[in-house]
């Protein structure tokens, strides 16, 4: 394995290339611009293809057509550019092309502003595209996990035949670290089902239009189907210090960094608290939570949005225990001492705590 100091956003690149990625369709935005200017390095000392579209409505409508030809093809953009590309990703799902597409998250809504945010998870976990589908979606809280989960996002799409994402918030994709990169190219397979503009191929057709209701429900239920199955076993978290928690923290990317930090001191205080971190956001790792949340009095949730991942955090206690939840918003990223105050506040109020339904529990916040 080779190390490097390396920005999170240049070690997707390096990685998507290791993984046998031959092209980049792309317009830059900040905080995701490195990962196009390593893209138009990278890709052109490898042999592949970068290409600087005119916007991201055309770069992710490339993406489609490099899909469609069997070849592994990648993107990336942050908030505004996401959202321009939601029309071109249902399309993607509908016509089950794999792709990876990576999200750098800045702070919103409208033009917000470049500094880290966590707020395009309904978007791009719940599927902001028109249509029912799902997008595998991977949570990188580092620059070495931004070299691996891109490098296993190629190899889940191609698996689900699936657009897959990275999904990052800004301080991660600016981050240096020391990262590991495999020493050797990944070789993909062919894919008999791509189109090559040959008399080979001629027999395959990418669409994803169904004009009969009953073709399209047909379609529909067969992707429903594939969901089920291939997503089966693939949900994946971290837990830490969980054995004698008392008490859960849940949080993704920089925030589970930081919350890790505070959880270790507040074991030095003598609070019996665990830190549960969700890598893939969908599949969502609800039988780990729902596992926990047999064992602990309460979670304490914190993100950087007014309330995303706790959705679906409670659903997966399903009401069995509460589920408190603490955020900063526009680009502020809450210090350690503030994360160990709010657990210090959540472990007092278990302790005092009647026994009420967990939808009468108040929430915390800033």
């Amino acid at each position: 394995m080779a190390q490097e100091l390396i920005k999170g956003n240049e070690a997707v690149v390096k990685a998507a290339i290791m993984a046998g990625c031959r092209s980049f369709y792309g317009y830059p935005i900040t905080p995701a611009s490195e990962i196009a200017e390593a893209a138009a390095r990278y890709f052109h000392e490898s042999g592949g293809t970068f290409l600087q579209a005119e916007s991201e409505v055309g770069a992710i409508n490339m993406v489609y057509g490099a899909a469609s030809c069997g070849e592994r093809t990648m993107t990336a953009s942050s908030g505004p550019g996401i959202s321009l590309m939601q029309e071109g990703i249902s399309y993607l799902a509908g016509s089950e092309l794999p792709c990876v597409i990576v999200d750098i998250m800045r702070g919103g809504p409208g033009l917000g502003n470049i500094a880290p945010e966590q707020a395009d998870y309904h978007q791009v976990v719940k599927g902001g595209g028109h249509g029912s589908y799902h997008t595998i979606v991977l949570a990188p809280n580092s620059a070495q996990e931004m070299c691996d989960l891109t490098f296993l996002a190629f190899e889940l799409a191609d698996r689900v035949r699936n657009p897959a994402i990275v999904l990052a918030d800004g301080f991660i994709g600016q981050m240096m670290e020391p990262v590991e990169f495999p020493d050797r190219m990944v070789e993909p397979d062919d894919k008999p089902w791509a189109v090559h503009g040959d008399a080979e191929t001629r027999k395959n057709l990418i669409t994803s239009i169904y004009l009969s209701p009953e073709d399209l429900e047909r379609h529909v239920r067969h992707l429903e189907t594939k969901y089920a199955l291939e997503t089966d076993g693939i949900a994946m978290c971290e837990k830490y210090h969980t054995g004698d928690a008392e008490f859960l923290v849940i949080g993704y990317g920089i925030v589970s960094r930081v919350l890790k930090t505070a959880v270790d001191h507040a074991r030095e205080m003598g609070i019996k608290v665990g830190l549960l971190r969700p890598i893939t956001l969908w599949p969502f790792p609800t039988v780990q939570i729902a596992y926990e949340a047999n064992y602990v009095k309460s979670m304490l949730v914190v993100e950087l949005s007014t309330g995303q991942l706790v959705d679906d955090v409670r659903l997966a206690v399903n009401g069995e225990i509460p589920v408190r939840f603490y955020s900063r918003v526009g680009g502020v990223v809450p210090t350690t001492d503030e994360l160990l105050t709010q657990i210090i506040k959540a472990s007092e109020a278990d302790h005092v705590r009647k026994v009420v339904p967990a939808a009468e529990e108040s929430l915390w916040g800033v």
